[in-house]
């Protein structure tokens, strides 16, 4: 079966970067011409935000990364037992009750809210509990976010539970490992929503840059062609490298890099 290599660069706002190289077959692409690179265009969303599918999973990661910095807030949100909902969907009511709240205070501030939300839990073994990665902005503080956290008026006001808004730092792993946190395996299901003002993952393929040849032969270095890559992505510093033989399709290589 006649076959040809692929490049797919997926560009997550002006800093970060993912490659693939994957082996491709004409009759998998019979709408595709081989040595065409494509035109730039969005990454499509999948359809279900289940983060227990490993596109949802992929698709997230670069979404943080290409919105959120050091500096910008994630903060955590629990429920204490006598507010704790029934149901996930109450739960996802709830977390979108107070997405508002928190819409209004940045709006009064003069700002729009830029947020990922991750919901997790809601079976017997995983209390349900919510992830939200935000922008951080002048003239809303972490106390204010974490105020909001409640329900009722006045002497009816209650907290609904436990809200921790921490500033996201280098020296914690940064944006990359609140990424890594928010997609990893759940126990039980977890899934994700987001504001419509983020920028979108953009992407474009090249199929005439590598061969199957090539890559063997980078993989069989020391390095695994990490010398190679950095030249051919030059003002990007690779800080994942992953090359592996499938034997039904041929050699595969997936990057992550950061510009320097």
């Amino acid at each position: 079966m006649r076959s040809y290599t692929r490049e797919k660069k997926i560009w997550c706002g002006d800093r970060y970067l993912e490659v693939d190289v994957i082996p491709r077959t004409f009759k998998a692409d019979q709408y595709t011409k081989k040595g065409i690179r494509s035109k730039r265009k969005r990454e499509s969303e999948p359809k279900q935000k289940n983060l227990n599918q490993k596109n949802a999973k992929r698709y997230l990661i670069q979404l943080v990364n290409a919105n959120f910095y050091n500096g910008d807030y994630f903060l955590t949100l629990t429920y204490q037992d006598p507010m704790k909902p029934e149901t996930i969907d109450a739960a996802l009511k709830e977390v979108g009750n107070y997405i508002r709240r928190i819409k209004r205070l940045y709006k009064n501030a003069g700002h729009d809210l830029q947020y990922i939300l991750v919901t997790e839990g809601g079976d017997e073994s995983v209390r349900i509990n919510h992830h939200i990665v935000l922008k951080s902005a002048v003239g809303v503080t972490r106390d204010e976010i974490e105020e909001l956290w409640a329900k009722g008026r006045g002497r009816n006001r209650k907290q609904l539970g436990y809200a921790n808004c921490k500033t996201i730092r280098a020296n914690d792993n940064g944006v990359t490992g609140i990424a890594s946190y928010l997609s990893k395996d759940p126990k039980g299901k977890k899934r994700w929503s987001s504001s419509k003002n983020l920028a979108r993952p953009i992407s474009r393929t090249n199929d005439h840059k590598y061969s199957q040849r090539r890559l063997e032969k980078l993989a069989k270095l020391p390095d695994q062609g990490q010398g190679y890559f950095e030249n051919m992505y030059k003002g990007y510093q690779i800080t994942e490298l992953e090359i592996e033989y499938f034997e039904m399709t041929g050699w595969h290589v997936y990057l992550k890099m950061w510009r320097i």
